[in-house]
C-alpha cells in the first residue's frame, strides 16, 4: 500500500532467516477489518500509517528454511502464524502479558508490515504447526478466531452462560463459535445484514435484528460490532451480575454507559487486546470440529487483486471474509 486506495505488486528482497527465525512461503491471507480501515483512511486510533506498507495479519503457510537456532518447526511444516512477536523481556512479557508488551511488533500495524508476501521471515516461536487435513484458509482464520477466544476468556464464559453476541462480523460469529464450544447454554447473534443474520441461522445460532430486538435477558455479552451505542444497549440486555466484553474496536471516542442503571446489578465490562497464547486451543478447536471456520470464507483472491480483496465488504454484501493466496 503506497497511498491510501492504492495497492502496488512489488518485488521486495528475499528473506533470510535470522538464528531464531524460520521462512514461510505464505499460502493463506485473511482479510480483516483493520486492513481494510489502513487501505481506506489510514489509521485505526493512535496508530496511523505514514509511509508505504504492506497488509494482512491473518496467515499461514509453509516452512521452507530455518534459522540455526530454531528448534520448534522444520522445513516443510504446514503452520499458522501468530502476528505479533512480543520482546519476551519486558515486565508485562515476565508476567504472561505479551500480548501487552510496550514493544511488540505487530504484522500489518504501522510501522511494521504484513503477510502479503510470497515469502517472510518471522520469529519461529510464532509459528504453530497445523494437522495435514487442516486447510491453510483454516489456518489463516486461526488469527480472528483467537480473538473470539480471548474474548470469551475475559468475559469470564461459564458453561450455562446464556450468551448474546452483537455483530455478525467473522469476529462475531467465531466468538459465538466459541462461547458455544466453551459450553454457552444459549448463544443469540444481532446484526442489521440479512445474509449475516443468514449465515449465523445456518451455523445453529439464534439471530435477532439489531433493531427489533426481543426482551430476553443474558448472562454474557460479546460486542463484536463496534458500531455507536451497542455496546450500552447490550449491558442493558444483562442480567445481575453479567459479564461483558468489548472485542470490536469502537467508532466513538468515548462511550457513554449508563452507570446508575449498572452499577446496581454489578454488571463487569472487560476490555479485549487481540489475544495470549490461544493458537494450541484454536488448533484443537478446529482440528476436532468443535469450531468451523470455513464457512466464513466467501471470497477468494490471488495477489494481484488485493485490493478487491480489501473492498469486498464496500461493494458485496453477500460477502464475510476474504482470502488472498499469495502463491496463486
Amino acid at each position: 500500500m503506497t497511498e491510501l486506495e492504492h495497492i502496488e505488486v512489488r518485488e521486495v528482497p528475499d528473506p533470510a532467516p535470522g538464528s531464531r527465525e524460520a521462512v514461510v512461503r505464505i499460502e493463506a491471507v485473511g482479510v480483516c477489518g483493520s486492513d481494510t480501515a489502513y487501505y481506506k483512511v489510514g489509521r485505526i486510533g493512535d496508530y496511523v500509517v505514514d509511509g508505504p506498507i504492506i497488509l494482512g495479519h491473518e496467515v499461514s503457510g509453509q516452512v521452507v528454511e530455518v534459522g540455526s537456532e530454531v528448534t520448534n518447526v522444520a522445513v516443510g511444516d504446514r503452520v499458522a502464524i501468530e502476528p505479533g512477536t512480543p520482546c519476551r523481556d519486558c515486565r508485562e512479557c515476565l508476567a504472561g502479558r505479551y500480548h501487552l508488551c510496550p514493544d511488540l511488533v505487530f504484522l500489518a500495524t504501522p510501522p511494521y508490515d504484513g503477510a502479503l508476501v510470497e515469502r517472510m521471515a518471522i520469529d519461529a516461536r510464532n509459528l504453530y504447526p497445523i494437522p495435514d487435513d487442516m486447510t491453510y484458509e483454516e489456518g489463516a482464520l486461526l488469527e480472528p478466531l483467537s480473538v473470539g477466544i480471548w474474548g470469551c476468556r475475559r468475559a469470564n464464559l461459564e458453561p450455562g452462560d446464556d450468551v448474546l453476541v452483537t455483530g455478525a462480523g467473522p469476529v462475531g460469529l467465531l466468538s459465538a463459535a466459541v462461547a458455544r464450544a466453551f459450553g454457552g447454554g444459549t448463544v443469540t447473534i444481532t446484526d442489521i445484514s440479512d445474509f449475516r443474520l443468514g449465515l449465523a441461522k445456518e451455523m445453529g445460532f439464534e439471530i435477532e435484528r439489531s433493531e427489533v430486538p426481543s426482551e430476553r435477558r443474558f448472562d454474557v455479552l460479546l460486542e463484536c460490532s463496534g458500531a455507536p451505542g451497542v455496546l450500552a444497549t447490550g449491558m442493558r440486555r444483562l442480567r445481575p451480575g453479567g459479564r461483558a466484553a468489548m472485542i470490536g474496536m469502537s467508532k466513538e471516542g468515548s462511550i457513554g454507559l449508563p452507570l446508575s442503571q449498572l452499577n446496581v446489578n454489578e454488571l463487569s465490562l472487560s476490555l479485549v487486546n487481540r489475544y495470549n497464547h490461544t493458537w494450541p486451543i484454536a488448533i484443537e478447536l478446529v482440528s476436532s470440529g468443535r469450531v468451523d471456520v470455513k464457512p466464513l470464507v466467501t471470497h477468494h483472491f490471488p495477489l494481484e487483486e488485493a485490493a478487491d480483496a480489501l473492498t469486498l465488504s464496500g461493494r458485496v454484501g453477500d460477502s464475510v471474509k476474504a482470502v488472498v493466496h499469495p502463491q496463486k
